[in-house]
């Protein structure tokens, strides 16, 4: 057979204000992502492969197919793969991890000493760098020993989750993790031809990875309670409706007692909210506040 000689690339389709604005609460109305996605260039560059990959002639005709196509909530979900933003490392944010580890979890095991049960919430887990962090924290802690303890990553996409279950991670994701805690619980893997190393079975067996969107209350709410919930530098993507949505299913899943952990540049300070502020040391956290004591007369 004769092969075709090659077209030449034709310019990508653009997109106009008003098709950028309606592409936006597409994405806000499934996941609540409003802020991050306002760069035309960005939807241009990463989008336009799939307007042109479906025959369409705009990005107006892919809005369209988004929402009324059989095939459109599958294509959303491939929407959502390609415009949340995924960077994460190990031990991030160190001081809060540090008041995770000092303050918090000595107070936990204080507290859940009866149950020896514990359950943590990675929200926005990303490729799984946070998760296993806060397993290898549990694990030094020497607290939770003969426990059941699980922690959880959530996430909604497909990708970096099948990427947090594999657990092999390149130099870049160990930029702040100590030394002697990388030789602990990391062995040198070299997959695909570059230095990397793999988690070691230990940490990965307090840990599992679930498909969720987080503006789905009923979702989270299935997965039952927990007694802390990391979720850092994700509100701040997120519009003001559906970060209220999150909040209101968090406070609703955690126990009393149990503490709500955001990123550095996230807050509740300014917002109307049933959680109490909670100043540590080295961190402010909020808390599910505990159940009122009986009264005794």
């Amino acid at each position: 057979m004769d092969k075709r000689p090659e077209q030449p690339e034709g310019p990508r389709p653009r997109i106009s204000d008003a098709e950028l604005g309606e592409l936006q609460a597409i994405v806000e109305r499934c996941c609540g992502v409003f802020h991050g996605i306002d760069s035309a260039y960005m939807i241009e560059r990463r989008l336009g492969p799939r307007v042109e990959a479906l025959g369409l002639a705009s990005f107006g005709e892919y809005c369209r197919y988004l929402r009324s196509a059989d095939d459109g909530p599958h294509e959303l979900a491939e929407v959502i793969e390609e415009l949340t933003t995924h960077e994460t490392y190990f031990f991030r944010e160190q001081f809060q991890l540090d008041a995770f580890s000092h303050e918090l979890l000595p107070e936990v095991a204080q507290r859940r000493r009866h149950l020896q049960k514990l359950t943590i919430w990675s929200a926005g887990c990303s490729t799984g760098e946070e998760t296993y962090t806060i397993a290898m924290l549990i694990l030094e802690s020497g607290l939770f020993r003969g426990w059941d303890v699980e922690v959880v990553g959530l996430d909604i996409s497909r990708k970096v989750l099948s990427a947090a279950r594999h657990g092999v991670y390149g130099a870049s994701s160990f930029r702040t993790t100590p030394p002697e805690l990388r030789a602990r619980y990391f062995s040198a893997s070299g997959e695909g031809g570059r230095a990397s190393f793999r988690i070691s079975d230990e940490v990965r067996a307090l840990c599992s990875f679930r498909r969720l969107n987080l503006v789905d209350a009923p979702a989270l709410a299935g997965l039952g309670a927990a007694d802390l919930v990391f979720c850092r530098n994700v509100l701040i993507y997120m519009g003001a409706a559906a970060r209220r949505r999150i909040v209101d299913a968090f406070f609703a899943a955690l126990v009393p007692g149990g503490y709500l952990l955001l990123g550095h540049s996230e807050s509740l300070l300014n917002h109307a909210t049933a959680f109490e502020v909670v100043r540590l040391d080295r961190d402010v956290v909020y808390r599910h506040p505990l159940a009122p004591k009986p009264y005794v007369p």
